[in-house]
C-alpha cells in the first residue's frame, strides 16, 4: 500500500472539506458549533482520562489535536507543503501513522459538514442531545461512524508503537528548529506533543480499550433511537 499516496489524497480531501465550510459564513458557524458540542460531549465522556496522570498528555491529544474545535488551517497548509517530504524521508510505519490519522481528520470534517448542514434546516432546534442524535442518525452512515472509531484506535497503536523507536524521538527533537524557520512549527508541535504524550503513557492497550468501548456503545444508543441519556458521564471505573 502507498502510504505516500494515502497521506496526500487525505490531505486534499481535508483541505477541500474545510473550504467548503469556510466558503459560507453560516456553515462555518455551524460546524463550529458541531464541533464545539462534540468536544464538550467527549470531554464527559472521558472525563476520568482527562484527570488521570498517566492518561491526560494522551487524552488531550485526542481531544484537542487530533479531534477538536480549534482553527487547523495553519497546520492544513503546513501539512500539504511537506507530505512529499514526508513520503520521501519518513519510515513506512511513521508515514502509514499520519496518513491514518489525516484520514481520521478527513472523515471527521466530512460528518461534522454534514451534520452542520441537517442542524441548519429552518426548523431545526439549538444543539442538543435529541437534535445532534436525530442529526447523526441522518448525516452519514454507520459504515463511516464505525470506521472513525477504527481508525481513532487504528492511531493510537500505531503511535504506541511508534514511541518504542527511540531514533524517531531525536529525529523530532532535532526538527524543532529547522521546522520553525521554514515556517513549519504547527505541523512539528502537533507531531511533537502526539510522540511524547503516547510515550509518557507506557503502553496505550488500556486507554484506547476504553475509548473505544464508550465510543461505539454511543454509537450503538444513538442508532437504536436513543434521544437521551446517551451521553452521560462514565462511570468512576472502566
Amino acid at each position: 500500500m502507498d502510504h505516500g499516496q494515502r497521506l496526500r489524497e487525505a490531505a486534499q480531501e481535508v483541505t477541500r472539506v474545510r473550504a467548503a465550510s469556510a466558503t459560507d459564513p453560516s456553515i462555518r458557524s455551524w460546524v463550529h458549533a458541531v464541533k464545539t458540542w462534540q468536544a464538550h460531549r467527549l470531554a464527559r465522556t472521558h472525563r476520568d482520562l482527562l484527570t488521570e496522570p498517566r492518561h491526560v498528555p494522551a487524552a488531550r491529544f485526542f481531544l484537542e489535536d487530533l479531534y477538536g474545535a480549534k482553527d487547523f488551517s495553519q497546520r492544513d497548509a503546513e501539512l500539504a507543503r511537506i507530505v512529499p517530504m514526508m513520503a520521501r524521508l519518513l519510515p513506512d510505519a511513521a508515514l502509514a501513522t499520519i496518513a491514518d490519522a489525516v484520514e481520521m481528520d478527513a472523515l471527521s470534517e466530512r460528518l461534522d459538514l454534514a451534520l452542520a448542514r441537517r442542524l441548519r434546516e429552518p426548523d431545526a432546534p439549538a444543539i442538543d442531545e435529541a437534535a445532534y442524535a436525530d442529526a447523526y442518525r441522518a448525516a452519514g452512515s454507520r459504515s463511516e461512524r464505525e470506521h472513525q472509531i477504527e481508525l481513532i484506535v487504528t492511531v493510537g497503536r500505531s503511535l504506541d508503537r511508534l514511541v518504542r523507536h527511540p531514533m524517531l524521538g531525536h529525529l523530532l527533537n532535532a526538527m524543532g528548529g529547522p521546522a520553525r524557520l521554514a515556517g513549519l512549527s504547527e505541523m512539528h508541535d502537533f507531531l511533537a506533543r502526539g510522540f511524547e504524550a503516547f510515550r509518557s503513557m507506557g503502553g496505550a492497550s488500556e486507554f484506547l480499550a476504553r475509548i473505544e468501548r464508550r465510543e461505539r456503545q454511543i454509537l450503538e444508543a444513538l442508532y437504536a433511537g436513543a434521544s437521551a441519556n446517551w451521553s452521560e458521564d462514565p462511570p468512576a471505573s472502566p
